[in-house]
């Protein structure tokens, strides 16, 4: 990676997202059918059985969305009308200065989702679920939230819909991001550190582990606990790891695919290197990256490498064995067939909380186990300092998670100059960072976590 004690000023044009002419697409994008094999049976064990407590706390209309049955899934003109709202579509931002900065002659684009009002692409889904839980009657949501970018936008949408919402967040990522709860606390969310003394399970943990950092899995069994206490008014919303969370996300491939034709920018030609490049935590921002591609890569019309980046703190895609795993620690969801570190393991307090999960979502891991998807484990440090870079040049400052995927994109762009390729390189740039500058701060300065 390129290193420089002054950065030059980028010009004007290459700081801008110019606004691509492309509409808000009107259906997701049911990609299931374009998977490699079928997804992997799940395992439903325990009294009562997860499916039966997802009955309890999802939304009916989540559930069914799960299992879509169109490949075109219509969006109702109430949540397009939300999603417009929000700012969609986002804008697709070509990095010249970046490019110029790598001596390379790959086109590197910025799909960036930190324009929105939440800063991060959480929000696609978030005003999503916001709405049906709503419609069904429920009046209260209840969530987890690593880094709290999903937690935020939880908030936010619970606000625009007129609910409630509690919200557990990881503890560790609670004392690095106090921001990010003064913000759902503005909007009116109770917000607990998780392992919570509020649920049976965490003071279950508490008690074995006082010191436990948390972690995804501790927050997704405290939110599921916390949902079933509260009873028939509360609904129960995943950010991630669900087939209808990833359903809502295709807006970002499909816009993708809508902007480089608006662009007359093709992506997929045989030979090339072209990459659709996403950070990869429980899978949202990769699959509705990479998803509404599949078809085409099943049918041989495209040569398209998809590449996940992950944080070397939790390497399950690069690192993990394939077997069967859940996604909380207190048995509330089922069984997946995923890569997995372990239900034992406790990732490091790294601040890239998003990517700090023990178990792969059964979509991503079954690409990867088909080969249909790279992966890269990245060190915190190097990512952070591919966010700086961007900063420096682009004059964007992106969120911890996103820049595992700009220092993986770096990479790539640097491999294809030495091969005198001239790749299309696609991140997406799922997160603002301006709520993580004591991140970047820290980590870059050596100091302590």
């Amino acid at each position: 990676m390129p290193s420089h004690t002054h950065a030059r000023l980028p010009a004007e044009s290459a700081m801008r997202s110019v606004p691509i002419p492309v509409g808000l697409p009107t259906h997701w994008y049911n990609f299931l059918p374009d998977l490699p094999a079928p997804l992997p049976p799940v395992r439903d064990e325990g009294t009562p059985s997860a499916a039966e407590i997802a009955l309890q706390v999802r939304p009916r209309a989540l559930l069914d969305q799960d299992r879509p049955t169109e490949r075109r899934v219509p969006i109702p003109e109430a949540v397009a009308d939300l999603l417009r709202r929000i700012g969609r579509p986002t804008p697709l931002h070509r990095a010249r200065a970046l490019e110029a900065e790598l001596g390379t002659r790959a086109h590197i684009y910025l799909k960036r989702e930190d324009v929105l009002p939440t800063g991060s692409f959480k929000l696609n889904s978030a005003v999503v679920q916001a709405y049906y839980a709503a419609q069904e009657g429920r009046t209260t949501l209840v969530t987890e939230t690593g880094a709290g970018q999903w937690g935020m936008s939880v908030a936010l949408a619970a606000s625009l819909a007129g609910l409630d919402s509690e919200i557990f967040m990881v503890r560790c990522s609670l004392d690095q991001k106090p921001y990010r709860r003064h913000y759902m606390e503005l909007l009116g969310a109770t917000v607990r550190a998780s392992p919570s003394p509020d649920t049976s399970f965490g003071r279950e943990l508490l008690a074995r582990s006082p010191g436990h950092p948390g972690s995804l899995g501790t927050a997704i069994s405290d939110a599921i606990g916390h949902a079933l206490d509260l009873g028939p008014k509360a609904a129960y919303l995943s950010g991630s790891g669900v087939p209808h969370v990833y359903l809502h996300q295709t807006l970002l491939g499909l816009e993708v695919q809508a902007q480089l034709a608006a662009l007359d920018e093709p992506i997929g030609v045989p030979g090339r290197g072209d990459h659709l490049i996403a950070c990869s935590g429980g899978g949202s921002n990769l699959c509705g990256l990479v998803g509404p591609f599949l078809g085409s890569l099943g049918d041989g019309s495209r040569d398209l490498r998809l590449l996940a980046a992950e944080s070397s703190a939790a390497p399950r895609l690069t690192a993990g064995r394939y077997r069967y795993g859940r996604s909380d620690l207190a048995g509330l969801t089922p069984e997946v067939l995923g890569y997995s570190m372990g239900p034992d393991f406790v990732p490091p307090p790294v601040h890239t909380a998003g990517l700090r999960n023990h178990h792969s979502s059964a979509a991503v891991s079954l690409l990867r186990h088909e080969g249909l998807l790279d992966a890269v484990a990245v060190e915190e440090k190097r990512a952070l300092e591919a966010g700086r870079l961007v900063l420096r040049t682009e004059g964007l400052l992106f969120a911890p998670e996103t820049t595992h995927a700009l220092a993986a994109a770096v990479e790539v762009a640097v491999r294809a100059d030495e091969t005198a390729a001239d790749p299309v390189i696609v991140v997406l740039a799922s997160g603002s960072g301006l709520l993580d500058l004591q991140s970047y701060a820290t980590v870059l300065s050596g100091g302590a976590r």
